[in-house]
C-alpha cells in the first residue's frame, strides 16, 4: 500500500506493482505545504481521488475522510459518498470504539471502510504531536479494544500507525481483517508508506522510512523495490 495524489505517480506505482493506492489527506502535508491534515477539505480528497482513478482502476483505492467531515452519520454518508463516486473503493477514517455506529451504518450500505488506530495525524494536537503511541499498559490495551470493536462492526481494513511491533503483532493476530502497518514493525499483513517519504522528498524524514531512490535512478525501480521488501520482510 503507498500513498498516491496525482495520475503520473499513480500509473507509476501501478505498473511498479502497489496492490492498493491510499489517497491520503496527508497531501495537506506534501503537496499543499501544510504542517498538519485539518485544513484539507473534502472537495480535496475528491478531487484528487478522481485524478488517481483515472489511472488506477486495475488497483484498489483508499480515500481518507478528512477532518471533521465524519463527525455525525449524515456526514460520514455525504462524505463516503462524494468520495466513492469520485472513484474511492473504501474510505478511510480515524478513531477506536466512538466510531463503532458509523462504521456500522456505512458497511451496511455498501461502503468498506478502513479504520486508522495509534497514532492518528487528524487528532496531532490532542496526542501532543507526531509521537509513537499506545506505548504503556493502559493505552496499548484501549487500542486492542479499540481494533477488536471496530473490525467486529465491519471495519474491512486496520491501519495501525506508530506503535509498538510487539502491540501491532498482537492486533494482528486478534482481529480477522488485514492490518497495514506504518511505522509499526514487520508483523502486520502488509505496510503503507508516502510515496515521497519513500522517495526521499520529505524534510524532515519519519525515523521509520527508508529513501528507496537512493538505490537507483528510477522512480518505478525505487517503487517497485519498496514492494519487493514488504513482501519479503526486509522492509520495515
Amino acid at each position: 500500500m503507498l500513498t498516491s495524489y496525482d495520475a503520473s505517480l499513480a500509473a507509476v506505482s501501478v505498473k511498479a506493482g502497489v496492490e492498493v493506492l491510499l489517497v491520503g489527506d496527508s497531501l495537506g502535508n506534501t503537496i499543499q505545504g501544510r504542517e498538519t491534515t485539518m485544513a484539507v477539505t473534502l472537495n480535496d480528497m475528491a478531487y484528487h481521488t478522481e485524478c488517481v482513478s483515472r489511472v488506477a482502476s486495475s488497483v484498489f483505492i483508499v480515500t481518507d475522510l478528512p477532518f471533521m467531515s465524519y463527525a455525525s452519520l449524515e456526514q460520514a454518508f455525504s462524505s463516503s459518498q462524494q468520495l466513492m463516486q469520485a472513484g474511492a473503493m473504501m474510505v478511510k477514517l480515524e478513531g477506536g470504539q466512538w466510531l463503532t455506529e458509523t462504521i456500522k451504518q456505512l458497511t451496511d450500505r455498501g461502503v468498506p471502510v478502513c479504520a486508522h488506530l495509534g497514532l492518528t495525524p487528524q487528532s496531532v494536537h490532542k496526542l501532543g504531536g507526531f509521537k509513537r503511541q499506545a506505548k504503556d499498559e493502559i493505552s496499548a490495551r484501549q487500542l486492542l479494544e479499540d481494533a477488536k470493536t471496530i473490525a467486529n462492526a465491519g471495519a474491512q481494513l486496520l491501519v495501525l500507525e506508530c506503535i509498538p511491533e510487539q502491540l501491532a503483532a498482537e492486533v494482528a493476530a486478534s482481529v480477522t481483517i488485514p492490518v497495514i502497518g506504518i511505522g509499526a514493525g514487520k508483523e502486520t499483513d502488509g505496510q503503507v508508506m508516502v510515496v515521497q517519504d519513500i522517495l526521499g522528498l520529505s524534510e524532515p524524514c519519519p525515523g521509520f522510512a527508508k529513501n528507496f531512490l537512493s538505490e537507483t535512478n528510477s522512480i518505478e525501480t525505487a517503487i517497485q523495490n519498496y514492494v519487493i521488501a514488504v513482501k519479503n520482510k526486509s522492509f520495515p
